[in-house]
C-alpha cells in the first residue's frame, strides 16, 4: 500500500485514472467537471448536500482531479492553463495519447498532438467542443450508485435515465480529425479542412457525422469557405485495397450508401453556435446558409414532392442551447434549405424521399405479390388431373410426370394420381397373378388329361396284346 500511494500520491484508482485517459484522448483538452460528467455522470447526483455549487462542484470532481494528477505525476498529463471562468484545464502528453490510443483501440496517428497553448486563451473553442460532445451523448447515471441519496438528486437522477438517448458513447467520437485535400492523413495539405468532431455511431442512425463549433467570433464569410474545403475533401478519390477507386472518407470510415437514387451523397455536417461573441447565432446561421447554397441546395422532384442531393453536403445548423435543451432526438435541428426544426435524424435524413423509396418499395412488392398470384393461378390451371378419380395432381406427382425432366423415373401411369396409380398398378399386379394362377391350372389340367389318355391308351393295348397271346 505503501508504494501504491507513493507512486499515486493522489490516491486515484486504475479506472479513475483511465476515465481521464479515454475522456482526454478524445477531447485532447478538458476540464475536470467535463471529465467526470462524461465518465462518471452519476456523480453529478451526489453532494447535493453541500451549501453553494462551488462546494459541490469541487466535491463531485475531486476524484477525478486526483486521478489528473496523478497521471501528471507519471508524466501523462500535464496542466494546460485555465478557461475564462478560472476551471484548469488538463491535456495529454504524448506518452499519455500514446496510453489513450491503447484504452481506446486506435491507431498512435488518429490521437493527433498536443493542442497547444489551450488554455492560454481560455480554451473557449475547446469548451464549446466538448459541451457540444456531451449534450449529443447526453452520458446517463447509473441509478444503483446514486441510492441513499437525497429524494431530489435521485429524481433528478431517474429523470435524466429515463430521458432520450443521445448518439454514441465516447469512443464514438474524434476531433480535430484532419480532412485533407492534399497530401496523407498524418500530414495534410495546405488548405485542408480539419473537423473539430467527427461522430460514428451507426447503431444509433448516424454512420458518419462531421461537427464545426463557432462561439460566433468568426464572420459568417470565413465559416462558409471551410464547407468549400469539405467539398473538396468530399470529391477527393483515392484506390481502395481492391484497386477500385472510391471517395476517400469511404475509404477510412465504412457508411452505407443510399439506393440507387442519391449514390453520390456526401456525409451531413452539423454546425453547432455557441453565444459568446458579439454576433448573433440566429443571424449566423441564416448568412453561412445563404453563402453555402450551392452546397446544399438540392433539386425539387415535383411528382414525387421530395428534394434530391445527388452531390450535395446535408448541413444543419443549431445552438448548443437547443442541444443542451432538446438533446438530439428533440426539435432542436434546422437543415439549411427547410423552414422548421426537427430531430437530428430527420435534419440529416431525406424523410421525404425516405417515404418516396418506402412507397415505391411497398408497391414493388404489391408488383412482385400480383404477378406471383397470377402465376399461381395461370399454374394451377394447367395442372393436370387423374384420369380415374378426377383430383388435381399433386406437385410432387406433378413433378413426377413431367416427361421434360429425363432425369426421372418413367411413370406407369402418367394420367392417374399417385393413390390411383397405386391402385391400379397393384389390380394389374392381381390380373397378371390370377392369369399366372389360370394359366397353371390349364396346364395341369392339360397334364393330367394327357395324362389319363395315355393310362386308357396303354390299358387298350394291354388287352389287345392278351387276346393275341391267347
Amino acid at each position: 500500500m505503501a508504494s501504491k500511494r507513493k507512486a499515486n500520491e493522489a490516491g486515484s484508482s486504475n479506472d479513475l485514472r483511465a476515465d481521464v485517459l479515454r475522456v482526454l484522448g478524445v477531447l485532447k483538452v478538458a476540464t475536470a467537471d467535463q471529465i467526470q460528467r462524461l465518465a462518471s455522470p452519476h456523480l453529478t447526483y451526489r453532494h447535493t448536500l453541500k451549501k453553494t455549487a462551488a462546494k459541490r462542484k469541487e466535491a463531485r470532481t475531486a476524484s477525478h482531479r486526483g486521478a489528473a494528477n496523478d497521471l501528471r505525476r507519471h508524466g501523462l498529463a500535464i496542466d494546460g492553463g485555465r478557461t475564462k471562468g478560472g476551471e484548469e484545464v488538463r491535456l495529454l502528453t504524448p506518452a499519455g495519447l500514446a496510453a489513450a490510443a491503447i484504452d481506446l483501440d486506435r491507431e498512435p496517428e488518429e490521437m493527433v498532438g498536443m493542442p497547444k497553448s489551450a488554455g492560454r486563451s481560455g480554451a473557449s473553442h475547446a469548451m464549446t467542443v466538448n459541451e457540444t460532445v456531451i449534450a449529443l451523448i447526453r452520458p446517463k447515471p447509473d441509478l444503483d450508485l446514486v441510492a441513499g441519496q437525497p429524494a431530489e438528486a435521485v429524481a433528478a437522477a431517474q429523470a435524466a435515465a429515463r430521458a432520450p438517448d443521445g448518439i454514441g458513447t465516447l469512443t464514438s467520437y474524434a476531433t480535430e480529425v484532419a480532412l485533407p485535400v492534399k497530401g496523407t492523413w498524418k500530414n495534410p495539405a495546405i488548405g485542408s479542412a480539419r473537423a473539430d468532431v467527427v461522430v460514428t455511431a451507426p447503431d444509433a442512425g448516424v454512420p458518419l457525422l462531421f461537427i464545426e463549433a463557432d462561439n460566433c467570433t468568426e464572420e459568417a464569410v470565413l465559416i462558409a469557405r471551410k464547407f468549400d474545403k469539405y467539398a473538396r475533401f468530399f470529391q477527393r478519390k483515392e484506390k481502395d485495397t481492391d484497386g477500385i477507386e472510391k471517395p476517400m472518407w469511404r475509404i477510412r470510415w465504412s457508411t452505407r450508401e443510399r439506393e440507387r437514387y442519391e449514390r453520390v451523397q456526401h456525409p451531413p455536417v452539423l454546425l453547432v453556435f455557441h453565444q459568446v461573441g458579439k454576433r448573433s447565432a440566429n443571424t449566423q446561421m441564416a448568412k453561412v446558409a445563404e453563402l453555402t447554397r450551392h452546397h446544399w441546395q438540392g433539386g425539387w422532384h415535383e411528382k414525387d414532392g421530395y428534394h434530391s442531393y445527388d452531390g450535395c453536403i446535408p448541413i444543419v445548423a443549431t445552438t448548443l442551447e437547443l442541444l443542451r435543451e432538446h438533446g438530439p432526438a428533440g426539435p432542436a435541428f434546422w437543415r439549411f434549405g427547410r423552414d422548421h426544426r426537427e430531430p437530428l435524424l430527420d435534419a440529416i435524413g431525406n424523410p421525404r424521399l425516405d417515404a418516396v423509396l418506402a412507397r415505391r418499395r411497398a408497391e414493388a412488392r404489391e408488383r412482385q405479390r400480383r404477378r406471383e398470384a397470377r402465376e399461381a393461378a395461370e399454374r394451377e390451371a394447367r395442372r393436370p388431373v387423374c384420369a380415374d378419380c378426377g383430383h388435381k395432381f399433386s406437385d410432387n406427382r406433378w413433378e413426377a410426370v413431367d416427361r421434360r425432366d429425363w432425369s426421372l423415373p418413367r411413370q406407369s401411369h402418367p394420367r392417374l394420381c399417385e393413390d390411383c396409380q397405386t391402385r391400379a398398378v397393384a389390380a394389374e399386379q392381381q390380373a397378371e397373378a390370377d392369369e399366372r394362377k389360370r394359366q397353371e391350372q390349364e396346364q395341369e389340367q392339360e397334364r393330367l388329361r394327357q395324362e389319363a389318355e395315355a393310362e386308357q391308351a396303354a390299358r387298350k393295348a394291354g388287352g389287345w396284346l392278351g387276346r393275341w397271346r391267347t
